[in-house]
């Protein structure tokens, strides 16, 4: 008799059942396509963040020695204030490895810069003195051994994406071919493919950079020349890195070696921007490694406010759908006062009344909620590829989510108008039917 009851409710209030499952659908496809979207491309957008540089800085412990001599402050000049190159291998060998997406060592230096042409006789300008940076532009960064042996190509041109290059970039390891800054180039008036001469030696200007920012003045050099012209093979001054990070919260700004080992164990396989400054620094026992506060705190809060954005969306839909709900239950509750009364008249409890409206509301819950479902894991799969260039795939674990929100909201949005019918008189209500 209760299915019997339950069946003919859905068929002779179709409408009604029709617009309730219709806000039902709504809100579970808008939820559902958040969640999907937030659990799937929170990396993507990181990714995309981070490509505007980097959020770690590695430089050599000695630099962050303060010594002072007459209150004048003293750092070490010597080879013991350089990172070596060999070991830069060593940053994807830690536990957050996966995370680091660029490497970009620099080795600023002060060259001599001279321009020479080729007529009947070879003449050189006057030599200037300018400032160099030591780069890799395209290195593969070798990492492991045998079968588990790992290639990465690293460099600053794609830790610095909005670099403008005309010409090409010079080769790593080449000590014959130098890029230009576009402010450096067009004061001695030089172009891709001209000859000029560093520190005495002959070199080809390979591509001219408009990097809006000092780089315009600098002789972007392979890291083996600058090296070579230092005097020091395998010597990094600072090192960028580019990682995927979580946004910092109360935990991330903790001391990890005041923390007991429960927490230090969470802190420690969390990917903060400290905690992987930290495995860098336990990779390098000689090297400092830390956030650059604005890029790292920047990408946080971007993160943060778009998770918000997709959490305030979902959270939108559900009020809405059970507002819809709502309504719906409550003018399908008055169109059904006799029935109802009719039901307690022969001596149906009000707990089996109560169950006849929340089984109704349950079961078009769950068929609104599996449909949102569907539509809401299409949905994510489109904003993945047309915003994010990224697939989202069906995630199963969402429809047990999907269908305990649509049935929660579909609950709280019907228990109102039910608890109020159970408290009228079935006499009275017959009675007005009369």
């Amino acid at each position: 008799m209760f299915f019997r009851l339950l069946m003919e409710s859905f068929r002779r209030q179709r409408r009604r059942k029709l617009l309730a499952g219709l806000a039902i659908l709504l809100g579970t496809t808008a939820v559902t396509a958040m969640l999907a979207i937030g659990a799937s491309v929170g990396d993507s957008i990181n990714r995309e963040l981070s490509s505007y540089g980097a959020n770690l800085v590695v430089t050599p412990k000695a630099d962050t020695l303060d010594v002072e001599m007459g209150g004048v402050s003293i750092r070490p000049a010597t080879a013991g204030s350089y990172l070596h190159e060999a070991d830069l291998a060593k940053l994807k060998g830690i536990f957050w490895r996966n995370n680091i997406t660029d490497i970009s060592p620099e080795l600023p230096l002060n060259i001599t810069l001279a321009t020479s042409t080729q007529t009947t006789a070879r003449t050189v300008s006057t030599p200037t003195l300018v400032p160099a940076l030591g780069l890799w532009f395209r290195h593969a960064l070798h990492y492991g051994a045998g079968s588990s042996a790992e290639t990465y190509t690293m460099g600053a041109p794609a830790m610095h994406p909005w670099w403008k290059l005309r010409g090409t970039w010079p080769t790593d390891g080449a000590t014959n071919e130098v890029a230009l800054g576009s402010t450096l180039a067009a004061q001695a008036h030089l172009a891709p493919g001209d000859s000029v001469v560093v520190n005495g030696a002959p070199a080809r200007i390979t591509g001219i950079v408009s990097a809006g920012d000092a780089t315009d003045r600098m002789v972007l050099l392979p890291l083996a020349l600058a090296q070579q012209i230092v005097g020091h093979p395998g010597a990094v001054r600072r090192v960028y890195v580019s990682a995927l990070t979580k946004p910092e919260d109360a935990l991330a700004r903790r001391n990890p070696d005041s923390l007991p080992p429960k927490l230090r164990d969470r802190w420690y396989c969390s990917p903060y921007a400290n905690s992987i400054a930290y495995q860098i620094q336990e990779a390098l026992p000689y090297a400092h490694a830390e956030q650059i506060r604005r890029v790292a705190q920047g990408e946080g809060t971007i993160l943060q406010r778009i998770s918000g954005l997709m959490w305030l969306v979902a959270l939108a839909a559900l009020l809405s759908a059970a507002f819809a709900v709502a309504a719906s239950m409550t003018t399908a509750i008055l169109e059904r006062q006799q029935e109802i009364g009719l039901m307690r008249a022969l001596g149906a409890s009000r707990a089996a009344v109560a169950n006849l409206f929340f089984a109704e509301t349950t079961l078009l819950a769950l068929l609104s909620g599996t449909l949102g479902y569907l539509l809401g894991s299409l949905l994510a799969n489109r904003v993945g590829q047309q915003i994010f260039q990224s697939a989202i795939p069906f995630n199963p674990v969402l429809l047990p989510a999907a269908l305990g929100l649509a049935v929660f909201v579909s609950l709280a949005g019907g228990a109102p108008s039910v608890m109020r019918t159970l408290r009228m008189d079935p006499a009275a209500v017959l009675r007005e039917d009369a």
